[in-house]
């Protein structure tokens, strides 16, 4: 059977011909999510690490496309062809969620994006007055990611040690599989310590209160966007 006899066949080729890459789907994604953005807020903004060329490449052809237009002071924008792929993207999402197991390699990959996850399952009205420091140390490597919490300020990642009080320090250390299911809500902060999948060291209040910062499996994360 010839590609002409598969219904489809041709529109199908030429949207992975034209959308299947790293980025441009991130780049949809991004401005029908958070409307339109400047050029450096996209760089901020991306998971991963895009350079700026290849920003403006990517951008350059979705516009040729159609998909997104430049907006003067405002940035980029979705057209109307562009915000018909939304529906497309979140139903690739829930599949994704559904069907497509974790890659513990993404950690090492994208650490940025694997803490943004971690972030957005932080229960904010649970934290202390004081500044925490996670200290994550996954058993595969030497690298280290930290989380920094506190309550009435959004929670942020740094790929370098913060350097804040070392008495407000919480270490852990676990897997990279373990570290991503904490991430994505696949397990519970309380299972991961009772099993020694987790283990952690410092102050031992804060220690205890550790699991109660963080949404449990199964619930929406507590600072989530659910378009994402």
């Amino acid at each position: 059977m010839g590609a002409r006899e598969l219904p489809g066949y041709c529109s199908f080729t030429k949207a992975i011909d034209h959308l299947g890459d790293r980025w441009s789907l991130l780049v949809v994604r991004q401005l029908g999510v958070f409307g339109p953005l400047g050029f450096n807020e996209l760089i901020r903004s991306l998971p991963g690490h895009i350079s700026r060329s290849v920003l403006a490449e990517r951008l350059r052809r979705l516009e040729t496309l159609g998909l997104v237009s430049r907006d003067g002071a405002a940035g980029y924008r979705l057209t109307d062809v562009g915000g018909g792929l939304m529906p497309v993207l979140f139903a690739l999402r829930d599949w994704a969620e559904t069907w497509l197991p974790d890659d513990p390699a993404m950690v090492e990959r994208d650490p940025d994006v694997v803490l943004g996850w971690l972030a957005q399952r932080v229960r904010t009205g649970h934290l202390p007055a004081e500044p925490v420091v996670l200290e994550l140390w996954p058993l595969e490597h030497d690298r280290r990611y930290w989380l920094v919490l506190q309550e009435g300020v959004p929670p942020y990642a740094c790929l370098t040690d913060p350097l804040l009080d070392a008495g407000r320090y919480v270490y852990l250390r676990c897997s990279l599989a373990t570290l991503l299911a904490l991430a994505r809500g696949r397990q519970d902060w309380p299972d991961a310590l009772a099993d020694g999948s987790l283990t952690t060291a410092g102050v031992a209040d804060l220690r205890r209160l550790l699991p109660s910062w963080f949404a449990p499996h199964g619930s929406a994360p507590a600072g989530a966007d659910l378009r994402r």
